[in-house]
């Protein structure tokens, strides 16, 4: 159906750029297309499919959003209010004023309080160690365990900037997780079980796997200074105190292209239409958001998917406010998970699509130009020349 895309795969594959990728496009109505090529993990037998079990990453954050939207709705979290009255780890924060020579962290008390739609829009001031070199020393100088540990100390970190004053993508969603269990009074899988796997039929979808999910599972791969790739041990912690609401889930394609289809407003649905709407309305004014200049390159690559345009934040994802020059329309719905995983939806056209790897660091050239690739052959756009 989309031979361009599916040439520009099967190549990356045979030149191992990629040991495997899996590609699905859906509408309101369900899936429209799916294409997988390569294998599950380089140099292993196992074939990549709509049903492998992927890492998804920051995948994770617009379906934990939208858990945490529903509970506003229900009148259990409060998008403005001061969120410290439930979470009291979030009082008295401070603001990290910069690192002295010696690697010693500079800290003030923080202006304002965190609020829930701070943490969603990513203007809590909270930031990444691998993004940010301010956290990274202050996790250095502190002794204190990353977030990846899974502990709930881990997330009590200072801010980059008072709340509500700047943008930074980082830890808030993690927050938003442990604000969906205490408001639920629910740990965070069995919510989102109950809440949106179950009624979305996202039965491949969570934070740990069965033995035959394992089975299904596909490897990490890193990418060397060469260009090849080469396949690294990989797994979230179990038995954690804390589930990362930010990036903790695996999932397939299959079962993302079932959340995608709610986003484009298909039954069921989870949320109220008037909520449905604020998905699609930017929240970060005039502030850009979804970019950024990476401080951990074998984890990351600088990004930004629109050097031109104004990217923006809603209460679940980045949002295009411009056309794409890659087909998707104003206003549509998009962002990514760390090891090279990545969507759009488009509400106005009806039309969503994704692709899954598993490769780092993220920002992937050749895993964005694949995904490009399917984007226009999706909207009907010819290959860009040259």
């Amino acid at each position: 159906m989309y031979p361009g895309f599916e040439a520009a795969l099967d190549a990356a594959v045979t030149d191992g750029r990629i040991a495997g990728a899996v590609a699905l496009v859906v509408s309101r109505d369900g899936e429209t297309y799916a294409h997988a090529a390569g294998v599950r993990s380089a140099g292993g037998g196992a074939a990549m499919t709509r049903d492998t079990l992927l890492w998804i990453a920051s995948m994770t954050k617009a379906v934990v959003s939208v858990a945490a939207l529903q509970l506003v709705e229900r009148g259990r979290l409060s998008l403005d209010g001061d969120l410290s009255q439930l979470l009291p780890d979030l009082a008295g924060l401070e603001v990290l004023d910069g690192v002295d020579a010696d690697g010693t962290p500079r800290l003030r008390p923080a202006r304002g309080a965190v609020t829930l739609r701070q943490l969603l829009t990513h203007t809590s001031g909270f930031g990444y160690a691998f993004l940010h070199t301010g956290v990274a020393a202050w996790l250095a100088a502190t002794g204190t365990p990353d977030p990846t540990s899974g502990l709930r100390s881990a997330h009590r970190q200072p801010l980059l900037f008072d709340p509500g004053q700047g943008w930074a993508y980082g830890i808030g969603l993690d927050w938003v997780g442990i604000a969906v269990e205490a408001a639920s009074g629910q740990r965070l899988d069995a919510y989102l079980a109950e809440h949106i796997f179950g009624p979305l039929g996202m039965i491949d979808t969570g934070f740990a796997l069965s033995a035959e999910q394992a089975a299904r599972k596909a490897g990490m791969h890193a990418r060397g200074p060469d260009g090849a790739l080469a396949p690294m041990a990989f797994g979230m912690p179990s038995d954690v105190e804390l589930l990362s609401g930010g990036g903790g889930l695996y999932s397939t394609a299959a079962d993302y292209g079932r959340f995608l289809r709610m986003l484009l407003g298909a039954a069921p649905r989870l949320l109220s239409s008037e909520t449905m709407a604020a998905l699609g309305t930017v929240q970060t004014g005039d502030r850009r958001a979804g970019a950024w200049t990476g401080a951990a390159p074998h984890l990351s690559h600088d990004f930004d998917l629109y050097p031109g345009m104004l990217t923006g934040w809603g209460l679940a994802t980045m949002i295009s406010p411009d056309a794409s020059p890659d087909g998707r329309g104003a206003g549509s719905l998009a962002w990514a998970g760390l090891s090279n995983c990545y969507y759009w939806a488009d509400p106005a056209a009806g039309k969503a699509g994704l692709i899954l790897t598993q490769i780092l660091p993220f920002g992937d050239p050749d895993v964005l130009s694949l995904f490009a690739t399917l984007e226009r052959e999706v909207y009907g756009i010819k290959a860009l020349s040259g």
